[in-house]
């Protein structure tokens, strides 16, 4: 154990002796022992760089076990003089080594820190790869071998070297020499590796056959062996002269170049120029070829020689054959231009909504979508893109009018001529009916958020389309079709159109086709089709509007109950939809204080009532100009019951089929062109033809009658009278005819 101190001691020092002449001296931190400071300058490992683009000026090769500090320079100390930046990274997906480590240093000679770095890292036992990832420079490579440091073999392997060839009365070599290298461990470990190295500076290069050199010229390689210990031979050579066989070549070679890279209009290359030489010789054959930047020394060209300097550039270049023949310099001009600050911000996105809006702040009839994008970073704006309710993104290209009632959101963005694409932004906004613009024909009524078919969800947003209709209204679930397949020929009619249009994609497409096929629409027992429009949620009772006076508040039973908060005649009606030919179907109860009756009623085919130009008052349009389906089961008073059409047609209490108070009525109406069809609990109880007048004599001066002015559809309501004519709904579904 004394041994090894004494060794570690001897080589703590070498490598301090070192380190000073780099300038990279490790200071220990106050109250150190000797042996930490010892470990700690152990584990200072420095690699250099400079001018050469095909190997480290300098790399460790071993290491020992745990925490080290990695130093990296690429400065003019290290010997760049032309500003070429390096890199030292260590691999991490090669599993022939050992990836625990991520390193990628970046150093430049004009950098913030003079282009020497240091980190800490955490080494552990085997074998690191590392590189320069810079292109071109897949030769500046090496191992770095880390051992435990506690292993018994402490004396490191024999290496030896053997040159072979043809040789002249001189010793020299002609045409070329070949170098086996061998290794023996006597420590007992066992050879990890032999490396060798080309030259005094070479990088080291794992050794596996021998080394063959035919370049004209003098020699050396430098040869070392590793074992499995980490142990590291001392650093041996070889020198020897390679000479050319006679061949009476007396003919230069010829040399070639050619200079790529990006340019301007104006033909500048764009922050770097590369050029690359090419020789050849017909005789003895290419020995050297040499470039020269400017007036610079001659270097030996290996890889295309990459120009950053900015202004007009000089490179010179010429070949040299193994006769000794050189060929007459050359040269490549060319200018080298800054790049232009690249574009890096997004642009700036805005947007606007015009249109008449009403007290509420929705937009009356319809509202004009106007996006605008600026850009700052120079580019100019590409193309702006707009989504209209979760609907694919379209090109922008004019202001949108959204016209369909109902709460719309609209995304946007926009990218500019570099590629940068600003985060989508959006706005909210809500669309009333007005008497300018007229419904569109959609085949039925469906603001649900996806695209639902019969009770399949389909997930896909149930967006506006090109006509104005959403995609669940074209598919038009609630229609009582006579087979599936006829149903699914259908949907893939109207699903082809939309994928056509851009409206949906080819994912979407498939998603609901597949809920039309799960859907069973068009088997027996599938043709219900009823949608609710009131259900007992929150957000089911909000689509739904009060008007005039009183109002209805709703129960933790699903249910709403008219008169309990505000005393008054008024109206909560539906105003998301008009409606034509339907069935109603929902369940009302009598809910009177004491021995009194509910007095309520069902309106259908009544007009937009807000801003009527005949009645001021909204509840009463629906009164003039609608029908009032009866719902009063008291023997006594208005002569109208439960099942008459108010001031038109009358049903009595015999005939009404009275329950008790309390109890659910399942009730609907059925209206198909002008006849209307009312049951109660299944019984068919009235039956009405919208052809005559008014029943009332005389006629009542405040009702239109049926000159013309009661509608082929319209919108649906629920009456409340008083706070004692109180009376609760559930459930109310409704299915087009």
């Amino acid at each position: 154990m004394t041994r090894r101190r004494g060794q570690r001691r001897i080589w703590t020092a070498l490598l301090a002796a070192v380190l000073v002449m780099l300038g990279l001296q490790a200071l220990p931190a106050a109250g150190q022992t000797q042996q930490a400071q010892e470990q700690a300058a152990a584990q200072v490992l420095t690699w250099t760089a400079g001018d050469d683009i095909t190997k480290y000026v300098s790399a460790p090769l071993t290491a020992t076990a745990g925490p080290a500090t990695i130093v990296f320079e690429n400065s003019v100390a290290t010997g760049n003089t032309t500003g070429m930046p390096h890199t030292l990274t260590f691999a991490t997906s090669d599993p022939e080594f050992n990836n625990d480590v991520q390193l990628n240093i970046l150093a430049n000679p004009n950098d913030a820190q003079g282009g020497r770095y240091t980190t800490e890292v955490t080494l552990t036992p085997g074998r690191y790869f590392f590189h320069c990832t810079i292109p071109g420079h897949g030769q500046m490579q090496g191992i770095l071998v880390v051992t435990e440091g506690s292993g018994e073999d402490t004396t490191p392997p024999e290496a030896a070297a053997q040159v072979t060839g043809a040789q002249n009365g001189q010793g020299e070599y002609v045409g070329s020499a070949s170098v086996a290298l061998s290794a023996t461990d006597v420590g007992g470990s066992g050879v990890d590796a032999v490396q060798y190295a080309v030259g005094e500076t070479g990088a080291w290069l794992p050794y596996t056959t021998p080394v063959v050199v035919d370049e004209v010229g003098s020699h050396t390689i430098r040869y070392r062996a590793l074992d499995k210990a980490g142990n590291v031979s001392a650093e041996k050579s070889v020198r020897f002269t390679v000479v050319a066989p006679d061949s009476g070549d007396t003919t230069a070679p010829e040399t070639s170049a050619t200079v790529s890279g990006e340019q301007n209009a104006d033909g500048t290359y764009v922050d770097m120029a590369t050029v690359t030489v090419s020789a050849s010789d017909t005789g003895s054959g290419i020995n050297t070829v040499e470039y020269a930047v400017g007036s610079g020394a001659w270097q030996p060209y290996t890889a295309p020689v990459m120009v950053h300097q900015v202004g007009a550039q000089t490179v010179r270049y010429r070949a040299t054959d193994k006769a000794g023949n050189v060929s007459a310099e050359k040269s490549a001009q060319f200018t080298v231009s800054a790049a232009t600050p690249q574009d890096t911000n997004p642009p700036v996105t805005g947007v606007t909504i015009d249109g008449t809006r009403n007290s509420a702040g929705a937009y009356v009839r319809s509202a004009r979508v106007t996006v605008n994008a600026t850009d700052e970073g120079g580019s100019g704006i590409d193309r702006i893109d707009y989504s209209l309710d979760a609907g694919p993104y379209l090109a922008y290209t004019a202001p949108v009018l959204v016209d369909r009632p109902g709460a719309h959101t609209v995304a946007y963005r926009a990218s500019d001529k570099a590629g940068n694409t600003s985060a989508a932004r959006t706005a909210s906004f809500t669309v009333v009916a007005g008497g300018g613009v007229p419904a569109p024909d959609c085949p039925e009524y469906d603001e649900r958020l996806t695209v639902i078919v019969g009770t399949v969800d389909s997930g896909v947003p149930n967006r506006v389309t090109n006509n104005r209709c959403r995609i669940g209204e074209l598919i038009e679930d609630e229609k009582e079709w006579t087979s599936h397949a006829l149903f699914l020929k259908h949907v893939k009619t109207v699903l082809d159109k939309l994928l056509k249009e851009g409206v949906v994609d080819q994912r979407e497409y498939n998603a609901v086709q597949k809920a039309a096929r799960q859907s069973g629409l068009g088997k027996p027992g599938q043709t219900e089709g009823y949608r609710t429009i009131l259900d007992g949620t929150a957000d089911s009772f909000a689509k739904w509007q009060q008007v005039g006076g009183g109002s209805f508040a709703p129960n933790p039973d699903g249910s709403i109950t008219s008169g309990t908060t505000r005393d008054g005649l008024g109206m909560l009606w539906f105003p998301e939809r008009k409606y034509g030919d339907f069935s109603l179907k929902l369940q009302w109860r009598d809910d009177a204080p004491g021995t009194g009756n509910a007095n309520s009623g069902v309106f259908v085919r009544f007009p937009w009532v807000l801003d009527h130009p005949d009645e001021p008052r909204p509840e009463w349009v629906a009164i003039k100009y609608g029908h009032e389906v009866q719902v009063l089961d008291r023997p006594d008073g208005d002569m109208y019951k439960t099942g008459s059409v108010y001031g038109f047609d009358r049903v009595g209490l015999a005939g009404a089929g009275v329950t008790q108070k309390g109890t659910w009525n399942d009730y609907e109406v059925r209206v198909f062109d002008q006849h209307y069809s009312v049951y109660r609990n299944g019984v068919l109880i009235n039956e009405f033809d919208n052809t005559g007048g008014q029943e009332f004599t005389p006629p009542r001066a405040d009702d239109p009658g049926t000159d013309g002015r009661r509608f082929a559809s319209g919108y649906i309501g629920l009456q409340v009278h008083s706070t004692t004519d109180v009376v609760s709904y559930r459930d109310i579904r409704i299915k087009e005819l």
